[in-house]
C-alpha cells in the first residue's frame, strides 16, 4: 500500500500537484501534510447541489446525448403524422410508421435514460420533482404512441416525446455547465509548498523532498525561493513575503530567532532555517482544514426550478389520474379518456418551466464574463441580489498588494522631489522591497537618478553613500533613536500613527527629508465603495495588517467598518460574527481567505489572486476591479427577476391549459387537442427563450 501511495505521490508531484503524504506511523519518521483524496475535495458546492439530479452523469454524458438525441429527432419529425399534415406533405412507405416507433424508442431509453434514472431516484429518495415530471411526460407519451403504433386509436406523440427530451437534455446541459466544476482550492492551496528543500547536514546541503524532513532539520533557504517549512531562523538577516498567507501588505524582517511560515517567499538575504512544525501542525496545513470543514459544512439552497417542478408533478398526476376516472366514469369510450389523460401529461411537459432558470442562466454568465465575471456557483450568484454587507479582504483587493510611495516630506531647503529623488538614487542599488517601491515612485514621477558614490549598506538600519562630495543616508526611524537625533515634526508623527513605513534622508546626520510609503490603495477602489454604499450595502474591511494601517486606508475610502489583524483561521470566523446581522460577500485574492470566501453567503475572488482563492470563490473577478462586485450584485438581480418572470409564465401557462387539455369546458364544444396542446406548450417555450433573452437588454 505504502508503495502503491509513493507512485501517486510521484505522479502528482511530476504535475506539481502533492497531494497525499505518508503518515507518521507508517514511516516512523514524521507526519505530513494530510492531504484529502480528489473525492474530497470534490464535494464542493457545486456538487452538492447536483448530487442526486445528475449523479451519475457527466456533462459530456448529458452532452453526447443531447447530440445524438437531435439528429434522430430529425426523421421522427419527417415521419410524424402530425407534422406532414401541418406542413402539407405525405411521407409513407410500408413499414414508415415502424421505423418511427424504433426511432423513437432508441431516443426514449438512451436520451431519456437520465430522466428515467432519476425519477427512480426521486421515488426512492421520496423527493419528487423535475425528473418525476420529465419521466412521465415522455413515458406517457412514449407508451400511448406506440399503443396507436399497434392498434389503439389516437394520436401519434413521438415527435412531442424526442422534442421534449431534446430541450430536457439541452436545458439541463447548460444548467451543469453553469454550476459544476468541483472546487480544486484543496489541491492548490498544496502546490503553494515547494517540493525540494536544500538540507543543512555535517556542514553541506543536499536538495531533498521536503515530505523527507524531520523535527529539528537545518534547511538553507536562497533569495528569492519559497520558504518548505515551518521554522525558526537561525542564521543570516532577510525580508519575507507573507501577503499570500497572512495579508500582511509589507515584507516582514526576520532575524535570528524569528519564525517563518511555509509557502512564503523569501527576500534578499540567504538564511537557515530550523523545522518547527511538520504535518497537521504546519500553518498551510491548518488552512486547508479551515478551507475544507467550510466547503462540507457550507449549506445547500433549494432551486426555484425543483419547487415548481414538484408541485407541477403532483398537479399533472393528479389531474392526468382524476380525468381518466371522470372521463371513463361518463361513459366516453378507452380511447377518448387515455388521450384526454395523456393530453394533460403532454400539454404539462415542462419545456418552458425546464428552460425558464438555465436560459436566463446561460445569459447572465454570458453577460457576466463578457464583463470580467466569472460565475462559479450559480446559486451563490443569485444570493448576490440579497446582499447586505460586502465585506473586503485588503491587500491585493482594495490596495494595489505593493509598497509605494503616498507622502514625501521636506524637513529643510530641499522641495519634495529633490528629496524623493535623493532617497531614490541612494535606495537605487539596494535591493530591498522598499527600495524598490521608492525608486518606483520617483521614476511614476519622472525624476532622473543622480550617481552615488562609495554606495554602502547599513545592515537592519539603511544606506548610505556621497553624491557630490557630500555623503547622504536613508535610514529607518531605529537608526534616529540610536543615533540619538530628535526629530519632532506633526506630519512624521500622523504619518508614523497612520502605520505607514517612513524612511530619512540624513546629510551626515542632519534630517533633510523623509519619504512615507504604505500599500497603495486602488484608484478604483473608491469608486466601487460609493457604489456599493448607494445600493444601501455596507462596506467593511478586514486586514491581518495592524490596526493603524486598516484605520487610514478605511478612512481614505469612507467603510463603514473595519477588522484589523485578523489572523487566517480567525478570519471565517469574523465572517460568521458578520453573518448574524447581514447576508455578506467577501471578497479577497489570497490564500488566507480561502476559508473566508467559502464561508461567506457569497465568496468573490479578484482575479489576480492566488488560485486557491480564485478555486474557492462562487465568483470570480477576473479584471481585478472592485468595482465590478456592484455589476454583479446588479445582475443577480435582474437575473433573479427574469428567473420569475419565466416561472410565473410557464406556471401560468400550465394554469390554464391543463384545465383545458382535461376537457373541462368539453360541454361548451371547447375541447384541447393534443396538437394544439402541443403548439401552445411549444409557445410557452418560445416567449420563456425570448424574456431570458431580454435580460441583455
Amino acid at each position: 500500500m505504502v508503495e502503491e501511495d509513493n507512485t501517486i505521490r510521484e505522479q502528482h508531484r511530476m504535475h506539481g500537484i502533492a497531494r497525499g503524504h505518508e503518515t507518521h506511523e507508517a514511516h516512523g519518521a514524521h507526519e505530513e501534510h494530510a492531504m484529502p483524496e480528489p473525492e474530497s475535495t470534490t464535494m464542493s458546492k457545486p456538487h452538492e447541489i447536483h448530487k442526486g439530479r445528475h449523479e451519475g452523469h457527466t456533462l459530456e454524458d448529458f452532452k453526447k446525448r443531447f447530440i445524438i438525441s437531435l439528429a434522430l429527432t430529425a426523421p421522427i419529425l419527417v415521419l410524424s403524422p402530425f407534422i406532414q399534415e401541418s406542413f402539407g406533405f405525405k411521407l409513407e412507405f410500408p413499414g414508415s410508421i415502424y421505423i418511427l416507433f424504433l426511432l423513437s424508442t432508441f431516443v426514449y431509453f438512451y436520451g431519456g435514460y437520465p430522466f428515467l434514472k432519476g425519477f427512480f431516484d426521486e421515488i426512492k429518495s421520496n423527493n419528487i420533482g423535475m425528473m418525476t415530471l420529465i419521466a412521465t411526460a415522455i413515458s406517457s407519451a412514449y407508451f400511448y404512441s406506440s399503443a396507436v403504433v399497434f392498434g389503439l386509436e389516437g394520436e401519434i406523440f413521438f415527435w412531442e416525446l424526442a422534442t421534449l427530451i431534446d430541450i430536457m437534455l439541452l436545458g439541463h446541459w447548460i444548467e451543469m455547465r453553469s454550476v459544476l466544476g468541483a472546487s480544486r482550492a484543496l489541491e492548490e492551496l498544496v502546490k503553494i509548498m515547494p517540493s525540494e528543500a536544500h538540507l543543512i547536514k555535517d556542514g553541506h546541503t543536499a536538495d531533498v523532498k521536503v515530505e523527507n524532513l524531520n523535527l529539528g532539520d537545518l534547511v538553507l533557504v536562497k533569495p528569492g525561493e519559497k520558504i518548505p517549512v515551518d521554522g525558526a531562523v537561525i542564521e543570516g538577516e532577510t525580508s519575507v513575503n507573507e501577503s499570500m498567507l497572512t495579508g500582511e501588505s509589507r515584507p516582514i524582517a526576520k532575524r535570528v530567532g524569528d519564525g517563518v511560515i511555509g509557502g512564503s517567499i523569501n527576500g534578499e538575504g540567504s538564511i537557515s532555517v530550523k523545522v518547527e512544525k511538520i504535518g497537521s501542525e504546519t500553518y498551510l496545513s491548518q488552512v486547508i482544514a479551515l478551507v475544507k470543514h467550510a466547503q462540507e459544512s457550507k449549506s445547500k439552497t433549494q432551486d426555484l426550478a425543483d419547487k415548481a417542478a414538484r408541485l407541477l408533478t403532483i398537479i399533472s398526476l393528479s389531474v392526468g389520474a382524476i380525468t381518466l376516472v371522470v372521463w371513463l366514469y361518463l361513459d366516453e369510450n378507452s380511447a377518448f379518456a387515455v388521450e384526454r389523460a395523456v393530453t394533460v401529461m403532454v400539454i404539462s411537459c415542462p419545456h418552458a418551466l425546464g428552460l425558464a432558470v438555465p436560459l436566463v442562466v446561460a445569459v447572465s454568465t454570458s453577460l457576466a464574463a463578457k464583463s470580467g465575471l466569472l460565475i462559479r456557483d450559480r446559486q451563490a450568484f443569485e444570493k448576490a441580489k440579497d446582499l447586505q454587507a460586502v465585506v473586503f479582504d485588503k491587500t491585493g483587493t482594495l490596495t494595489e498588494g505593493r509598497f509605494g510611495v503616498t507622502d514625501v516630506v521636506s524637513l529643510a531647503e530641499l522641495n519634495e522631489n529633490d528629496v524623493l529623488g535623493l532617497i531614490a538614487s541612494l535606495e537605487a542599488n539596494s535591493e530591498h522591497p522598499i527600495a524598490a517601491g521608492i525608486v518606483n515612485g520617483s521614476k511614476e514621477k519622472g525624476l532622473e537618478l543622480i550617481h552615488v558614490h562609495e554606495f554602502r549598506a547599513i545592515p537592519g538600519k539603511g544606506v548610505e553613500g556621497y553624491v557630490q562630495g557630500k555623503i547622504w543616508r536613508v535610514v529607518s526611524p531605529g537608526y534616529l533613536h540610536e543615533a540619538k537625533i530628535d526629530l519632532h515634526e506633526a506630519k512624521i508623527e500622523t504619518l508614523a500613527q497612520q502605520g505607514k513605513t517612513v524612511v530619512f534622508l540624513l546629510e551626515e546626520d542632519r534630517p533633510i527629508g523623509a519619504v512615507a510609503l504604505a500599500d497603495i490603495i486602488r484608484t478604483e477602489s473608491r469608486e466601487a465603495i460609493d457604489k456599493l454604499k448607494s445600493m444601501n450595502i455596507r462596506c467593511i474591511m478586514i486586514t491581518g495588517d495592524n490596526k493603524f494601517v486598516a484605520k487610514w486606508v478605511a478612512e481614505e475610502l469612507g467603510l463603514d467598518d473595519f477588522f484589523a489583524e485578523v489572523l487566517p483561521n480567525e478570519k471565517a470566523e469574523t465572517i460568521k460574527k458578520i453573518q448574524k446581522e447581514y447576508i455578506v460577500a467577501m471578497v479577497g485574492d489570497g490564500v488566507n481567505d480561502a476559508p473566508a470566501l467559502v464561508q461567506a453567503d457569497v465568496g468573490i475572488a479578484i482575479g489576480a489572486g492566488t488560485d486557491v482563492a480564485i478555486e474557492s470563490a462562487d465568483i470570480v473577478l477576473v479584471r481585478n476591479d472592485p468595482r465590478d462586485m456592484a455589476y454583479i450584485i446588479g445582475l443577480s438581480r435582474k437575473t433573479y427577476s427574469k428567473m420569475f418572470q419565466n416561472l410565473v409564465w410557464a406556471a401560468g401557462y400550465n394554469a390554464l391549459a391543463i384545465p383545458l387539455a382535461a376537457g373541462i369546458l368539453y360541454s361548451y364544444g371547447i375541447l384541447l387537442s393534443p396538437a394544439v396542446g402541443a403548439i401552445l406548450m411549444s409557445a410557452s417555450t418560445v416567449i420563456v427563450a425570448i424574456n431570458a433573452r431580454l435580460l441583455k437588454m
